[in-house]
């Protein structure tokens, strides 16, 4: 079964950078779930992509534009979405902050 620790401290965990405007950090995941730590830089954009995974994300910090499915919507601190698998999505940050993303299963590709 794949896993990973069951601690994972930000001071020991590696910043995987994107993109000019965006970084991740894994923590935590196994077979059928993995979180994801995403800082983005005001500017930074995710691309418009799908997947075959369910995906949850947390807005931490910052305020961002969300495009699901080709609906655009501002989303900010404390605020959360849900897409559906292999539905495209991209975002946008307009003031820097940090998205927790989950997903289900794991993206194998993020390893």
């Amino acid at each position: 079964m794949l896993k990973s620790k069951n601690f994972i401290f930000d001071n020991e965990r590696e910043w995987e950078q994107l993109n000019e405007g965006m970084r991740r950090q894994v923590l935590g995941y196994d077979d059928q779930i993995m979180m994801v730590k995403v800082e983005f830089l005001s500017g930074g954009e995710g691309a418009v992509h799908s997947h075959a995974h369910c995906q949850c994300s947390y807005i931490v910090s910052g305020v961002f534009e969300f495009n699901i499915d080709g609906e655009k919507r501002l989303v900010k601190t404390g605020d959360g979405l849900y897409i559906e698998p292999n539905v495209s999505h991209g975002v946008k940050c307009l003031e820097a902050g940090i998205l927790i993303d989950t997903f289900s299963p794991v993206r194998h590709d993020f390893l």
